[in-house]
């Protein structure tokens, strides 16, 4: 089984994240930030990853340390559930269009973090309180934690909501693709060098 439990414990906040990369999108995730659940919520439905996500955070500060610790502690489960990343299919894109928006994301599960997110949120908040440079950091934080080359770019849109959403999804339906095993090559590592 492709699965792993990770635990973050700092002063700010207390994390715990199991995925099984081989699911069917099954999702449990309470981190006190509304939107951010849902947005989990959507990354764990749209990858057929199945994930539990407890966090508490110094929400009475903000929402920033809950939020770039939550995808430090995803991107870290990644790595764990993955191994040696053999048989993997290790590349993968999405165009994904949600109403006004449309969002490309296209990935490699290399082991060499670099993120390029130009989603250009037009409006600062989303809802009552949840901050759109929010986004970039959860991202930067799976990309650093996760070792993954991600680019993420809003081709249209105008609602702050429905591009953050459509990055998500896009994001999902890349890595589901990513992380599924390659019938031609489940033995192998996806890579000339070896190793990844």
């Amino acid at each position: 089984m492709r699965t792993a439990t990770i635990t973050r414990k700092t002063a700010e906040t207390q994390i715990s994240v199991t995925l099984n990369l081989d699911g069917s999108g099954v999702y449990d995730n309470k981190t006190g930030i509304g939107f951010f659940d849902h947005m989990l919520d959507q990354l764990s439905r749209h990858a057929l990853i199945d994930m539990t996500i407890r966090a508490t955070g110094d929400l009475h500060i903000d929402d920033h340390h809950t939020v770039e610790d939550t995808g430090i502690a995803i991107g870290q489960a990644l790595v764990a559930a993955l191994g040696d990343k053999r048989g993997i299919r290790r590349y993968a894109d999405c165009h994904l269009a949600m109403d006004d928006a449309q969002v490309r994301c296209a990935l490699d599960l290399s082991g060499r973090p670099y993120l390029i997110c130009n989603l250009g949120l037009p409006y600062g908040r989303i809802g009552p309180s949840f901050d759109t440079e929010l986004v970039r950091e959860f991202f930067q934080a799976l990309s650093t934690h996760g070792g993954i080359t991600l680019h993420i770019d809003r081709l249209h849109g105008f609602n702050s909501h429905h591009i953050t959403e459509a990055a998500f999804k896009a994001v999902a339906r890349a890595l589901r693709a990513a992380v599924e095993v390659d019938p031609r090559k489940a033995d192998a590592i996806p890579s000339t060098k070896g190793s990844l």
